[in-house]
Order: structure tokens, then sequence, then C-alpha cells
């Protein structure tokens, strides 16, 4: 088999050309692919005379289709065909030479996303390293994001994705940017099970960039808001946001389409169970239509109720009323203790003798500016006892210097 890698001196581009030409221009008989060969071999080298590494490359991508179908052509020659187009870019002569020669290559990698979607995807990040330019950068691994989501190769972009936020750093996006980022992130994500928690944080990220906007930007983020409050109320073990505080998700509160859905966020935040049955039982359609599984909506409530009633019952909540609460028996209120405990809902303990769960802290479901006043008054409570542990240590030592100061004297 023909191999792209060159054993004379001839620059690597102009062996591509050749190759891929002759590959091109096989079926049209010798006199014909010599020629063409031949022209286009000259027309490359009058590009690299030239400095003209725009125009090479839109030339050396015309027969990548053809290279990319070649069954004669292995994917480690592939590979190699593409590293020496991709090494053009650190050739360009300034920032907007190095975007569009990086466009042409994206476009031309993306054309077929089913076709070799790992080769293709290889070939990206291969293309990603060998860039100066930082929003070059970012604009192909956004490439790299969708390819890996319509050729279905996402555990090979999900690794990094944990490192979003030093991406960040070094390309300073601009706000539009982020939140084409931080949604592609989360739908690259949604369908990996180990990573569903992450695919909610990106939403709430991409959530979070929208603030102050005017009513038709924000327009925009209506249908992700109601798709993030699905997820949060989907997942069992999240039991904890920030959503109701964000203008994209507060502009549903009202919307005709998506009001119910913010409703049930609301009920997941505030409330407790039997808010949850009413609103079931008046909208068991609408929750069906987002995938949601009235069983384990309540099996979360329930928790979610528990945490609510450890917040406020002053430390101590009796079977009864967990029971009452949680719509359980008898017998089922000690196994939903454990439950919210082993999902570090709550720090109790269980006083069987008088019926009664002890309370040492819980999760808030949000933390507000109600959360923050407790958490204020609770510091300033702690302040003052350290100052007074701190006060009367100093008086006992003064009292101990002075008796020892005393019996000194008497000795004497």
């Amino acid at each position: 088999m023909t191999t792209v890698v060159p054993t004379s001196e001839e620059d690597p581009a102009l062996s591509v050309v050749r190759f891929t030409s002759e590959l091109s221009w096989s079926d049209a008989g010798p006199e014909v692919a010599e020629q063409q060969v031949s022209r286009l071999c000259v027309e490359a080298q009058e590009c690299m005379v030239m400095n003209r590494w725009l125009d090479l490359t839109s030339l050396m991508l015309t027969s990548a289709d053809i290279v990319f179908s070649n069954s004669k052509v292995s994917e480690k020659d592939l590979e190699c065909i593409f590293t020496v187009i991709c090494n053009l870019v650190t050739k360009s002569k300034s920032p907007d030479e190095e975007l569009e020669m990086t466009k042409i290559i994206c476009a031309k990698i993306i054309q077929q996303p089913s076709d070799k979607p790992a080769l293709r995807l290889k070939i990206l990040f291969n293309l990603y390293n060998l860039l100066d330019n930082a929003y070059c950068r970012f604009y192909v691994y956004m490439k790299a994001l969708n390819l890996a989501m319509i050729g279905k190769v996402t555990e090979h972009v999900i690794p990094s994705c944990k490192k979003i936020d030093s991406f960040l750093k070094e390309w300073n996006l601009e706000v539009q940017d982020e939140r084409e980022l931080f949604l592609s992130v989360a739908n690259a994500l949604k369908d990996s099970k180990s990573s569903v928690k992450d695919s909610f944080k990106f939403l709430t990220k991409y959530l979070a960039t929208f603030s102050g906007e005017d009513a038709y930007k924000m327009g925009e983020a209506k249908e992700e808001a109601a798709r993030t409050i699905i997820e949060f109320v989907k997942a069992p073990e999240t039991f904890q946001c920030d959503l109701l505080d964000m203008p994209a998700v507060a502009q549903l509160e009202k919307d005709a389409k998506y009001a119910l859905v913010y409703q049930l966020l609301k009920i997941f935040l505030t409330q407790r169970l039997d808010a949850y049955l009413e609103f079931q039982a008046a909208n068991s359609a609408l929750l069906k239509s987002y995938g949601l599984v009235h069983e384990d909506c309540i099996a979360k409530m329930r928790l979610i109720s528990l945490v609510d009633l450890a917040s406020h019952e002053s430390g101590q909540i009796p079977y009864s009323l967990i029971k009452d609460t949680l719509r359980i028996d008898d017998n089922e209120v000690e196994l939903w203790v454990v439950k919210a405990l082993t999902a570090k809902l709550i720090d109790c303990k269980m006083d069987q003798m008088n019926q009664v769960v002890l309370v040492s802290s819980c999760t808030e479901r949000v933390f507000g500016q109600q959360q923050w006043q407790v958490l204020r008054t609770k510091l300033g409570t702690w302040r003052g006892n350290i100052a007074n542990v701190i006060n009367t240590n100093q008086a006992n030592k003064i009292a101990e210097d002075s008796s020892q100061a005393a019996q000194g004297l008497m000795i004497r």
C-alpha cells in the first residue's frame, strides 16, 4: 500500500498533494491522471513559494473526501495526511488567517461525522494542539463536541469536560460563546449515566449567563430552563440548587407553556409531599409527557419533606410527624431516616425509646437571603461563645498568676 510518509527530500505537503491527487485521478487513465497530478503539484509548489498557506490548505483539502472513503487508505495513512494538512496552521501569517485555515480544515473533517467519528475526533484534537490562537482552540473544541454527539463517541470528549474551567481562563470568551460552550458540554454529557450530575451543572452554568438581558434574549433560554427543571426533578441524588434565583428560570413563572413546570420546581424546593401529590393529581399527563415517573418523584419528595421537617422542628422530629408527612407506615419511618442519612441530607440520631429523631444538622434545598441570615446569626453566636471562652481563660490566667505571686511573698 502507498504510504504518505515521505521517503525522499520532497516537502511533506507536496507528498500529500501528490498522493491524494493520484488517488483522485486514478480512474481517469494514465495520461489524464499524470497531467492533473502534475498540475496540482505545480500549483502547490507555487503556494509554498509565495507563502499562500490558506490557498495551499484549500488545495490539499479538495481530495479529502476521497481519502476518507477510499478503502485503500488505512486509518494510519489518513491520520498522517491530516497531520500534514493541520500542521499548515503553524505557518499562518496572522490570527485571522489561522482562523480561516482552522475553519476550512474543520469543515472538511466534520463533513461526514458518522464515518470514522473516533478518527475524525482524534484529528480535530491534533489540530487543537497545533493552534496558538485561543479563539481558534475554542472553535475546534466546539466542533469536536458536536462531532462526538452526532457520531455517538462522546466517551472520547467527556474527560476534557472536566477541564472546562481552565479552558475558560485560556480562551477568554464573550458571554454568547460561553453560553454555546456550556450548552454543548451539557448536551455531550447528558447520555452518559456517570456524567448526569455534570450535565446538570453545565445546564445551570448556561442559565446563569442570562442576567439583566432583554426579554428577547432571555426568551432564548426558556426551553433549556424548563429542561433543567425537569433534569433536577429526575435526578435522584440532587436535592439542592439555585434555579429559583435565576432570571432565566423566573421568567417561566408566568409563561403560558412552562408555568406548570416552574410550579413543580417550587414544590420540590420549598414545599412537601402533600403539595406534590396535589399537583400530580391535577397534572399527571404533563408529568408523563416530560418522562417523569410518579413513584420516583414520591421517593424524592419524601426525602425532601424529611429534610424540611429537620429544618423546622427545633432539632426533634416525632416519628408520628414523619409518618404523617411522608405518608408511610409506622415500620417505614426509620427506613426513610436511614435513607436521608445515607444521602447525607441530615445528620441525626434515632431515639427509639421516645420515638423521636434528634437532628444535628441538615441540608438546605435552597440557599437564599433567609439562609444567609440564619448563617450570619449562627456565626455571630459562635463568635460570641469563642470570645467568652477567651475572656474566661484570660481571667483564669490572671487569677492563677496572682495566686502564684502571693504564694511567693509568703515563702519569703
